[in-house]
């Protein structure tokens, strides 16, 4: 009887052990390669090339309206929802409870009992905060609701891969993205504690096909269902001028092109880089992508949060990984008002992506992810007018400010960098 217990007990840790082992193993040791430079990233050439090696190919005619903090986000995206006519697909990483995500539910059921095929998709880790009253009124009103990974005996070793996309699609015509989630906490201006600083992004044109295709992409995974046709991919005439792509990527399923794409972009700066962050833990060849295009002459200029974060390890890992940034003269800033949640990349006043990617590991290698990459020098020149204005509110790190942090704090970043493959 005791060897039976001892064989159990064995058999019960060896699963567990591979559960963890399967889900925290790190993905991105693999990964040792390298970019050279090529095109100027305002060239069609740029665009084509990152168009043809990591799929889709950027289409022109697209107009695309940024929109700052939940005062502007969230009545724009209500709008659309409440003008949805025919279909409307959302795919979340947060929805939480609150008056937000209770306006958000209405507006979703309304629509969905007036005939409107509505289908959200929610990460089940992201949405833990949502009430089940809420998800309740939106299916008996007709509302498809899905949550990703939902933890299932066959699925057991998916617990880890998250879907962080951000897309909402009206019509198939107007679509939104960026890094806001549905919670209270993005509402205001970015200016105080309560209240996240942010950008979201409207969206007309061409590309709002990528961007249907990009939620389609996890509907499979969690329905069997094929949406097609008109109602959810009708003929998109050119809405403005700028040229853009909508990329994603997976686990497993070429997660590290979001990698690729960024490295790219960098190897190819000839001027500036301008980057905002909500989570910013470069890997060793990020580090010294960035040191190459200092020694070219670029100017590089990161925004990350300040004294307010819903992460302290991802904090401590990511002040780990400054020290040689610093001494090769990157700028880094932290954004003090309020938490910091933007995920804003631009290269020489030219290229720029947005979207749900942070500069982290996780959404290199294990988060879905879904960014829109643009070539507009006046969309990049108003993410840069954005950055200037978040400038003011913050706060300069000096080398040897950092490099005289507390003992605490050194061993503890020492620590929590550790963990990077997971942060």
């Amino acid at each position: 009887m005791k060897r039976a217990k001892i064989v159990l007990i064995t058999f019960v840790i060896t699963i567990l052990a591979t559960i963890v082992y399967a889900n925290l193993r790190d993905p991105y040791e693999e990964l040792p390669y390298r970019i050279t430079d090529h095109f100027d990233v305002a060239s069609t050439d740029f665009s084509k090339a990152v168009g043809d090696l990591l799929d889709p190919a950027f289409v022109e005619g697209n107009r695309i309206t940024t929109l700052l903090n939940g005062d502007q986000i969230f009545p724009e995206m209500l709008e659309a929802i409440r003008g949805a006519k025919k279909t409307i697909t959302f795919e979340s990483y947060i929805y939480w409870s609150g008056t937000t995500g209770e306006e958000f539910a209405k507006a979703l059921a309304d629509r969905a009992r007036a005939g409107v095929k509505v289908h959200l998709l929610l990460d089940w880790a992201g949405s833990g905060k949502i009430d089940k009253d809420l998800i309740e009124l939106m299916k008996t009103s007709g509302v498809e609701v899905e949550r990703y990974h939902k933890p299932r005996w066959y699925n057991i070793t998916r617990m880890n891969k998250r879907t962080h996309r951000k897309v909402l699609i009206v019509d198939g015509r107007i679509g939104f993205t960026g890094g806001v989630g549905i919670a209270d906490e993005w509402t205001g201006q970015g200016l105080d504690p309560e209240h996240w600083r942010d950008t979201h992004y409207r969206v007309e044109g061409p590309v709002v096909n990528q961007m249907q295709s990009a939620f389609m992409d996890n509907w499979l995974k969690v329905r069997p269902e094929v949406h097609i046709g008109e109602d959810y991919f009708p003929d998109l005439k050119p809405e403005g001028k700028t040229r853009a792509q909508m990329f994603i990527s997976s686990a497993g399923e070429g997660g590290s092109s979001v990698r690729v794409l960024y490295l790219s972009a960098i190897a190819s700066a000839r001027k500036t880089i301008d980057i905002q962050s909500a989570y910013f833990v470069p890997d060793q060849h990020t580090i010294e992508a960035m040191i190459e295009a200092r020694k070219r002459g670029v100017k590089i200029r990161l925004m990350v949060p300040g004294p307010y974060s819903d992460s302290t390890v991802v904090d401590f890992a990511s002040r780990e990984a400054w020290g040689d940034l610093l001494k090769n003269d990157v700028e880094i800033y932290e954004y003090q008002p309020a938490l910091f949640h933007c995920k804003v990349l631009v290269i020489d006043h030219a290229f720029s992506s947005v979207g749900s990617t942070n500069f982290d590991q996780r959404s290199f290698s294990i988060n879905d992810e879904a960014n829109l990459n643009i070539v507009d020098r006046e969309f990049a020149e108003r993410q840069l007018a954005d950055f200037e204005a978040d400038l003011k509110r913050s706060k300069r790190v000096t080398f040897e400010e950092w490099e005289k942090r507390p003992l605490f704090e050194k061993l503890t970043s020492k620590l929590s960098s550790t963990l990077s493959p997971q942060l």
